[in-house]
């Protein structure tokens, strides 16, 4: 209480409005607990820095007054770990994230944020595989396994990633409830949005197989990709299936799992699917994160122009 008997706003420490701030990403905006990982590794990396740099303590008035030169050196220390500009354009994301949910619920305004500007990064086009090679990857993934269930079971995610165009993790969310399969599937994606995609017949002829196979409940509430020992089947599994298949055909490394959801896009794109359409199914949220299958389109047709015209 100050002598004219006003009493002062109590200090807030950074690192209890980081814990704050994680917590509403987490239960407010349910982000992805990968992005949450992410984002929480950024800031507590800035405050750490911010210790020995303003050489005091680290709190909501000190966050306000940061000026866009200390932004720039926190950042410069961070290029100093090795950092690529795609993750120092990731650091800067998450800076913005967190002080303008800093402003909104606590009115800590920090000027020095305004100008600071984000590495360019070139957007990368993603590199689709053809559709003969997705479905030589899913049989091939089958093959590496000598347990007739555990084969069954990667052929079957690597063919749903493939052909109703699934993330991982969607996949491997879905439960038993799923089953009995139908002509379409609903999916849990991202910030818990649910969409429904069709269900090709030979992916569902997959699932059948190795549900038929599978030495393990499938419950509604049980997880219907399951690891060797019954539990939960981990994405890295069918990323290192996914790794052998493409070593024993040839390709490159850029076949990955997520490939396949690249592949789903792509080559609906080329037989004259509606962008609109695509976007509904592979749940992006923004038209803008599907234009981007144009250029991989683009991209093809030019290969065909290069190999097939006789003055390219």
């Amino acid at each position: 209480m100050g002598e004219d008997g006003s009493v002062h706003p109590v200090s807030k420490p950074a690192t209890a409005l980081v814990v704050e701030w994680l917590d509403s990403l987490t239960h407010a905006r349910r982000l992805s607990p990968h992005t949450v990982r992410a984002y929480a590794a950024s800031l507590h990396s800035f405050v750490a820095f911010l210790v020995d740099h303003i050489g005091g303590p680290v709190n909501d008035g000190a966050l306000a007054a940061l000026t866009q030169n200390d932004f720039r050196a926190y950042l410069a220390h961070r290029r100093t770990d090795g950092l690529a500009n795609i993750s120092v354009a990731r650091e800067v994301s998450a800076l913005r994230s967190f002080f303008a949910w800093a402003a909104r619920q606590h009115g800590i305004v920090c000027e020095g944020l305004a100008g600071l500007a984000s590495p360019k990064i070139p957007r990368r086009v993603p590199r689709p595989v053809t559709p003969a090679d997705a479905v030589a990857l899913a049989d091939g993934a089958g093959d590496t396994h000598d347990e007739a269930w555990i084969a069954a079971r990667d052929t079957a995610v690597l063919l749903l990633l493939y052909g109703a165009g699934l993330r991982i993790a969607e996949a491997l969310a879905l439960t038993g409830a799923a089953l009995p399969l139908g002509e379409t599937l609903t999916v849990s994606g991202k910030r818990n949005k649910t969409r429904v995609v069709p269900l090709l017949a030979q992916v569902r002829a997959a699932i059948d197989a190795y549900v038929a196979l599978c030495p393990y409940a499938t419950g509604s509430a049980l997880p219907l990709f399951r690891g060797a020992r019954g539990g939960p089947l981990a994405p890295e599994l069918v990323r290192r299936a996914m790794a052998a298949a493409r070593t024993a055909l040839g390709l490159p490394a850029s076949a990955t799992p997520h490939a396949l959801r690249h592949s789903f896009a792509t080559h609906l794109l080329a037989r004259g699917a509606d962008l609109r359409a695509i976007q509904e199914l592979l749940g992006h949220a923004s038209l803008s994160s599907t234009q981007i299958y144009t250029a991989v389109d683009a991209a093809r047709l030019l290969d065909v122009y290069r190999d097939a015209h006789p003055r390219a």
